[in-house]
């Protein structure tokens, strides 16, 4: 246990929340827990990492939209990214199984792992609040917000305006050409038009997302 907290940067007060985390349903069924497998944790772990990302990337990203932000979290609240944070900090070693699933290779099972995950987060949430926990998970997701699809991540509307605004008589405009496809499915072509001459194409999902695709494409052309 403390070579576990030692891994995820914090020390609990309280220990049996942590061994609870550690229960896999195998274990518990096997020893008759009073308190039961790490089941009801991960429930509650899974809601405090939603609304820790959900904000988090709300606040640093507030140039995309809500279909965008809703694919970004799910990226990274997802079993392989969570399974592999678990891995990380050596979960896998530290879990409570039943003999029947050490077996069966339950300390690398992704599922157990992403579950076994979400309850420590539960654990940490219980012991010490939102703070503690907020800083666990957002110590993997900063990380993958940066090594990841950076460009879903960079503004490219506001690059390029900073850019243009050193020649206060230049004026940008993002023109609609195109709107296609069935409502749950639609594309949308842009256009980024410098003074009268167009300077970049984009087609999105979303029109701001067609919008920052053509910034990017502008960027690129001006060398930035």
């Amino acid at each position: 246990m403390n070579k576990l907290e030692e891994k995820i940067k914090y020390s609990f007060n309280n220990i049996k929340l942590l061994e609870r985390a550690l229960s896999h349903s195998s274990y518990a069924n096997e020893n008759k827990l009073k308190g039961g497998s790490n089941e009801r944790l991960e429930f509650l772990g899974d809601a405090v990492l939603s609304i820790v990302v959900s904000e988090h990337i709300f606040k640093h990203y507030s140039h995309l939209p809500e279909g965008d932000l809703t694919r970004i979290r799910a990226s990274l609240v997802c079993e392989k990214a969570l399974s592999g944070f678990a891995e990380e900090i050596g979960l896998g070693d530290a879990l409570l199984l039943g003999r029947g699933e050490q077996l069966n290779g339950g300390r690398k099972r992704p599922s157990i792992l992403c579950d076994a995950f979400e309850a420590v987060i539960a654990a940490i949430y219980l012991d010490g609040g939102i703070e503690p926990a907020s800083k666990f998970i957002l110590q993997f997701v900063e990380r993958e917000l940066k090594n990841h699809n950076k460009g879903v991540f960079i503004d490219y509307k506001t690059t390029l305006q900073e850019v243009i605004q050193k020649n206060p008589e230049e004026r940008v405009e993002y023109v609609l050409i195109d709107e296609s496809g069935p409502d749950h499915n639609k594309s949308f072509t842009v256009d980024v038009m410098l003074n009268s001459n167009r300077i970049g194409h984009g087609v999105g999902r979303s029109k701001k997302e067609a919008e920052q695709l053509a910034a990017k494409e502008a960027l690129e052309l001006m060398g930035e």
